[in-house]
């Protein structure tokens, strides 16, 4: 048994809502085993690992899972369910999986759901299911499996490493309490670096520190002399002190101040290298050489240690900070006392955890006359710090409810004078309850700010060992986004089999008008604000996140594709507007979806992510599309439907509309909304960009999609129709039905490459041309199954008279000619007068075509890529169309009924029924 591939679904998938990872599992041995044919492997496994006993599995109810051991389940579900308990075992609190048929016998994809914020790069989920399969194998093989100390020790390694890349409490608390808002949050890499909210609403954070905090401020805070000599000269009281530059010069200091002293480095943080309460020049020496030289030297002021936590100029916690150090019991060592502070599940290395773990300084218990294995008396406490740092070891206590007025106003005063929009001022005051005395003379100051940090801790707030824990997390995002913003910008998803680019790429144009910003993202790649700015097949969840992470972006109009849905999952969490287009036979027997009910589900991931109170608009056409209405989390959400359609008069869109619903239809020549019993055009058919005078219907039902979505987003009908005049398909929407000249000989380009496209296409160039005046150079994907391949190649032999074949330069897992001779086959057995060739690539191709054709006659081009086939034919002379084909009278969609208005609308002359769509 051992696993093939590994990938992660970053979002939303057809699983669940959440990341995942899917493993591709090949059982190998034991393929065609079940555990009932296995002795004793149940009771083995449970003696291994007792917690499977309380697995649900499909029985909904504990002990689910063990039922279906003893009755006898496959190897593949069992290491789903061995992975999910190691999860647990390691702090990982996961509990989704599931195992499904890779359709190959023996071979199945292992789903496992992944913590929300772990890194897309983590190597845990790899590492728990080789364990797992690991374990299987062993008790499989008669044993128990690893013995407990050897599955021990790796656990302890995967739960170390799963700690040191998970977020640490600070950025934790950021991240929940913006969820908790409905704000999107999605970490970069395996660091504390976010990013919340989308486009122009988008913020960073950096565990405490924002994309608004001031670089001056942390610089200057990053300094401790420039710190204090800042607020000294505003008035601040600050420890009496200087810098200095080697031992010589601190001991001086020592001097001039009086002991006891402080040492601590200019630029250190985390409390490290500072030594405190120190008397003799011997002990500054040797503090400022440990802190490397460059230090500042401060009189020790008396009282307690606190930390205010300032955030956007408001007091929002504090606390009293107590050095690390244990109680005496009169039995224990202190090294056995320090063991047992430092089970406290709470505490771990570094940051990671809430409290730190307490490491011995052997130095300091000499100094105190004690060793690690003296015995202290009952109730004796040992300090094992002299600073209080939580990164040290320390605890805290909440105290915000104590804070005096004068204290919160002295570090308001702190936060602004330094340039802070977060800060962590620490103080030592006799009492945080009481006043601070005033600055004065040096020697007249008792207490002040010792510190001034710009990228404060949380923790201690977060989760005090005395006092009430506070969500300083939640201020943090209030002062981020005010208002109770939840950061998200208007966003459309489209889907489907055909139409997506074409959709994508005119709701953007149709939005963008007004100097509004759009980043769009399609087959072609990405675009912001019209201009694009990253080539490549950009319908996936990395290409989603390069538009909701754009601070330029005003609105994202997302073309979200069956192959990254499937393999990466959503790039977003919820849209406002989703759009499928339609659902037909295409990529069937590619990444497990076998038919187009299988597609279905796919897409219906895209209509179940809109938001509720979003809009979704079907194809009402459409009898795949219509069926997502009806599923379960379409009709469960609070969305609203909107239909279009070319059928005016189709039930599902008559019925709609007696609700007092909105429809968007093609009636009597015109693209109409409908509400309720209104009907009201808003532009002729025959004036729609790239519709060839009416002849395209696909475009007017990629047409209604657009205006429907952007309708939804609240753009007004007058500026849609100017909008949509504007509208070039030539250059906004180059590849789709794009016309050009080549003599007497027209060649129109179109990326059609599956059976409902073809015939879309050709049904157009009939109705311009005729279907004894069509030509083709037809290459087909190699990756589609032979059947689909047939079936497109019949319907290019039932619409064309002559036809040249080639490939594509990626052939797919196809041997070269493969495709072009299956298409040759089916096309002589379709039509067996028909005249077919095979062309030696796209540049044989379409020449030896043209020389097929003749004055008056359409050359129909499916390509693999525009780049090159629009290069090829400015060499061979060919130049855009400019305009639409002489169209015979009869070809067309008939013209409005008497009475109707023909002229294009004009801002002010639409009254509409108010559903939403202001």
């Amino acid at each position: 048994m051992k696993i093939e591939t590994l990938r992660r679904l970053r979002g939303p998938n057809v699983y669940l809502s959440r990341p995942a990872v899917v493993a591709r599992l090949r059982l190998e041995e034991l393929t065609g085993q079940e555990t009932c044919d296995v002795t004793g492997f149940t009771e083995r496994l449970l003696r291994a690992l007792p917690g499977l006993a309380e697995h649900h599995c499909a029985a909904g109810a504990p002990g689910g899972f063990v039922s279906r051991l003893r009755n006898g389940t496959y190897f593949g579900h069992v290491t789903e369910h061995v992975c999910l308990e190691l999860s647990q075992l390691i702090g990982r609190d996961v509990s989704f999986g599931r195992t499904v048929s890779a359709g190959e016998p023996g071979v199945y994809d292992v789903i496992i759901e992944c913590p929300v914020d772990e890194s897309p790069e983590s190597g845990v989920p790899g590492e728990l299911l080789e364990t797992a399969i690991s374990l299987v194998l062993e008790v499989h093989a008669g044993t128990t499996g690893p013995s407990a100390g050897a599955l021990g020790e790796r656990l302890s390694g995967l739960a170390a490493l799963a700690e040191r890349e998970a977020t640490g409490p600070s950025t934790r608390s950021i991240i929940a309490a913006a969820r908790r808002r409905g704000i999107p949050v999605e970490r970069f890499d395996d660091l504390s670096l976010v990013r919340l909210g989308w486009g122009v609403r988008r913020r960073l954070a950096w565990a405490a520190m924002t994309d608004r905090t001031s670089g001056v401020g942390v610089d200057i805070a990053g300094d401790k002399h420039v710190t204090r000599r800042l607020l000294g000269e505003a008035g601040i009281p600050v420890a009496p002190g200087g810098a200095a530059r080697g031992p010589g010069e601190a001991v001086r200091l020592l001097a001039a101040l009086g002991a006891p002293v402080v040492v601590k480095p200019r630029h250190g943080h985390h409390g490290r290298h500072v030594a405190l309460n120190l008397n003799t020049p011997a002990d500054v020496e040797r503090a400022c050489t440990e802190a490397g030289g460059d230090v500042v030297v401060e009189r020790q002021l008396g009282g307690r240690d606190y930390r205010i936590l300032v955030v956007a100029g408001e007091v929002v916690a504090a606390a009293e900070r107590i050095a690390a150090h244990v109680t005496g019991d009169g039995r224990s060592t202190v090294r056995e006392l320090v063991d047992q502070v430092n089970a406290d599940p709470r505490r771990g290395p570094g940051h990671s955890r809430m409290l730190t773990r307490i490491e011995l300084d052997e130095r300091l218990l000499s100094a105190r006359g004690l060793t690690a294995q003296s015995v202290p008396a009952a109730g004796a406490i040992v300090w094992l710090r002299q600073n209080a740092n939580l990164s040290t070891g320390g605890t805290s206590r909440d105290v915000t409810d104590q804070v005096h007025p004068d204290v919160t106003r002295l570090c308001q005063r702190v936060a602004a004078l330094v340039g802070l929009d977060i800060a962590g001022i620490d103080l030592r005051l006799p009492d945080i309850a009481a006043p601070v005395p005033p600055a004065g003379e040096p020697d007249e100051v008792t207490a002040g700010v010792i510190e001034v940090n710009a990228v404060p801790g949380l923790r201690m707030h977060l989760a005090p060992v005395h006092g009430r824990p506070r969500d300083v997390g939640d201020a943090i995002v209030r002062a981020m986004f005010p208002a109770g913003s939840d950061g998200r910008i208007p966003t459309v998803a489209v889907t489907g089999t055909n139409g997506k680019t074409t959709v994508t790429r005119l709701t953007a144009h149709l939005l963008g008008g007004s100097g509004t910003r759009v980043g769009a993202t399609s087959t072609d790649g990405v675009t912001i604000d019209g201009r694009t700015v990253h080539v490549s097949d950009a319908t996936g969840p990395r290409s989603a996140q390069m538009v909701l992470g754009d601070p330029q972006v005003e609105v994202a109009v997302l073309e979200t594709a069956r192959g990254g849905l499937v393999r990466r999952g959503l790039g977003y969490d919820w849209s406002d507007v989703g759009v499928v287009t339609n659902i037909t036979a295409d990529h069937l027997g590619q990444d497990g979806l076998d038919s187009i009910e299988d597609l279905a589900h796919v897409k219906a991931v895209v209509a179940e992510r809109v938001r509720d109170g979003g809009t979704l608009v079907l194809n009402a056409d459409d009898p795949w599309v219509r069926s997502l209405a009806d599923r379960p989390r379409v009709r469960a959400d609070r969305k609203r439907i909107v239909w279009f359609g070319l059928d005016a008069g189709h039930p599902v869109i008559t019925e709609h509309l007696a609700r007092g619903a909105t429809a968007y239809v093609l009636h009597d020549g015109w693209l109409v909304q409908a509400t309720g019993a209104r009907r009201t055009p808003l532009v002729r058919l025959a004036e729609v960009p790239g519709a060839y005078g009416g002849a395209a219907l696909h475009v007017a039902a990629n047409t209604l999609a657009a205006i429907a979505a952007a309708r939804a987003l609240g753009a007004r009908p007058e500026t849609l129709v100017d909008r949509l005049a504007e509208f070039d398909p030539a250059t906004e929407n180059p590849g789709r039905g794009t016309l050009f000249r080549h003599g007497e000989v027209s060649i129109y380009l179109d990326y059609a490459h599956n059976p409902a496209a073809l015939a879309a296409t050709l049904r157009t160039l009939h109705r311009l041309w005729g279907a004894e005046r069509c030509v083709a150079a037809v290459t087909l994907p190699g990756d589609r199954r032979d059947d689909l391949l047939a079936a497109s190649a019949q319907v290019v032999a039932d619409g064309v008279t002559r036809a040249v074949l080639y490939e594509d330069c990626d052939p797919r897992g196809r041997a070269p000619g493969e495709v072009s001779a299956l298409v040759e086959r089916e096309m002589r057995a379709r039509r067996p007068q028909l005249s077919a060739v095979r062309a030696d690539g796209y540049r044989d191709a379409v020449t030896r075509a043209l020389r097929l054709a003749g004055p008056g006659d359409v050359l129909l081009v499916i390509y693999e890529k525009w780049a090159p086939m629009r290069a090829l034919l400015a060499e061979l002379g060919a130049v855009p169309a400019g305009g639409a084909p002489i169209v015979p009278a009869t070809a067309l969609p008939r013209e409005p009924a008497p009475g109707s208005r023909r002229r294009r609308m004009r801002p002010g002359e639409l009254t509409l029924t108010d559903h939403g769509h202001s």
